[in-house]
C-alpha cells in the first residue's frame, strides 16, 4: 500500500488541521532493568522445557504497521493505528 509522506491532519496540540510527516512507526530498544524484563528473564532461566509452547504453523500472515505522524506545525507526535499490510511504501505526492 501506498502511503503520502506527508498528510494533512488534526492536531490536537494546535487544535487545527495541519500538515504531518508520516514515518513508520519502530519499537525502540528494551531495558533489561525494568520489572517486566527482570521477570521475563528469571522465568527463563534454568533448565528444563521452554517457557511457553513453540506455535506449530502461523496464525497471522502479516504484521500491524502502524504509522508514526509528526506536526510540521508544533512538532507533536501521534500514532495512527495499525493497519494489516505486506508491504508499507511512503511516496511523495507531487501535485499539478
Amino acid at each position: 500500500m501506498k502511503v503520502p509522506k506527508v498528510v494533512n491532519t488534526y492536531c490536537p496540540k494546535c487544535k487545527a488541521h495541519t500538515p504531518h510527516t508520516v514515518t513508520l512507526y519502530k519499537a525502540g530498544k528494551r531495558r533489561t532493568l525494568a520489572q517486566g524484563e527482570r521477570r521475563y528473564a528469571r522465568k527463563k532461566k534454568g533448565y528444563g522445557s521452554k517457557r511457553k509452547p513453540e506455535q506449530k504453523r502461523f496464525a497471522k500472515e502479516t504484521k500491524k504497521q502502524t504509522l508514526k505522524l509528526t506536526c510540521r506545525k508544533c512538532g507533536y507526535t501521534m500514532h495512527r493505528k495499525g493497519i494489516r499490510l505486506k508491504k508499507l511504501e511512503l511516496v511523495e505526492v507531487v501535485k499539478g
